[in-house]
């Protein structure tokens, strides 16, 4: 479901690189007609040579993606083509440059899965991840993707409010916070055996509870009407349209509900530098660079493709209400 204009902001076309062929794409499918296009279509054909898929992935998983309720409206996003959503990433359990996870990451077995979940709540316990999602009914939704290196991008998921999930968590009233944690399997992710890891795995990513209920909070199973691909947080990961990339963790094996706020990876590394909250903050600089605008991908040496970053990565009016009273040089 595309997001509606009286709920999220979305960025106009000139900001965006053109996607025509997955707008077609969806319009048919909406249309009935998806078989027209199949053959055809470049985004199709970039997707079936994608190798950073797991092999193994569930052919329930695949029939609910695709099963996605399309957007609904008017479409005004323009997208970042899916070659730069997928072989460009920040996933440092395959390593650290860019192209690590997508050339490394079909090692990773994604079926079966499960989610732990602990803390204060009532329904503790391990999940798989079938019987989580049987409860969801997932939902397309185009969101901005704005890393804290100052590149960005415009992706179509495919989830479920985050929100549903914790209801069938049933948290109970000391539950403030919730924290979530990246699968920890060094056969299967490099990075995580490398000697020049500085990171203490796994990964831990938190929230506090109002900013995991709210409406544009997501977990997402796929991207561009396929599931995601293992690179980009397959089977499961969390979307945080509003905070830098980092916050939006992949690959997620545990979630807790604590009463104080959880210890996070790159706020313990370099708290000087990633700050708890992490919210896109034009006015609030990196120690080593300005975060006052932005590279939207694709872009190159030539074409840089340089715009201006917004607050809350422009979706100020669905939580700025979340931070009143903060200072948000502070809790940066």
């Amino acid at each position: 479901m595309l997001i509606r204009k009286d709920r999220f902001s979305t960025p106009p076309s000139s900001e965006i690189t053109p996607h025509s062929v997955y707008l077609k794409r969806r319009l048919f499918m909406q249309a009935g007609a998806l078989s027209l296009l199949a053959a055809a279509s470049p985004a199709k054909a970039l997707i079936d040579a994608d190798k950073g898929r797991d092999p193994s992935s569930p052919a329930w998983l695949a029939k609910q993606v695709g099963a996605a309720k399309p957007f609904a409206g008017e479409l005004q996003e323009s997208l970042t083509p899916y070659n730069n959503v997928t072989g460009y990433n920040n996933f440092y359990e395959f390593g650290t440059d860019k192209s690590d996870p997508a050339r490394y990451a079909h090692k990773l077995t994604t079926d079966p899965w499960s989610v732990t979940v602990s803390g204060e709540c009532d329904n503790t316990g391990t999940f798989a991840l079938e019987d989580l999602l049987s409860k969801v009914q997932l939902e397309e939704r185009v969101y901005r993707l704005r890393c804290v290196e100052a590149w960005s991008m415009v992706i179509p998921w495919i989830g479920f409010p985050l929100a549903q999930l914790i209801k069938q968590c049933q948290p109970n009233s000391r539950a403030k916070y919730v924290a979530f944690e990246t699968l920890q399997r060094p056969k299967e992710m490099p990075g995580q055996r490398s000697v020049f890891a500085t990171i203490d795995w796994p990964y831990i990513e938190g929230l506090r509870m109002d900013e995991a209920m709210n409406d544009l909070t997501l977990m997402a199973v796929g991207l561009y009407g396929e599931m995601l691909p293992n690179q980009n947080g397959a089977p499961i990961r969390l979307v945080v349209p509003w905070k830098y990339g980092f916050k939006s963790i992949k690959s997620i094996v545990r979630i807790h509900f604590s009463e104080t706020k959880p210890a996070t990876t790159w706020n313990l590394l370099a708290p000087n530098e990633y700050g708890f909250y992490a919210n896109v903050n034009p006015k609030v600089d990196h120690p080593r660079w300005s975060q006052a605008s932005e590279r939207r991908l694709p872009s190159s040496l030539f074409s840089p493709n340089r715009i201006p970053t917004q607050m809350f990565n422009g979706y100020q009016q669905q939580v700025a209400h979340l931070y009143k009273g903060m200072d948000l040089e502070v809790n940066y």
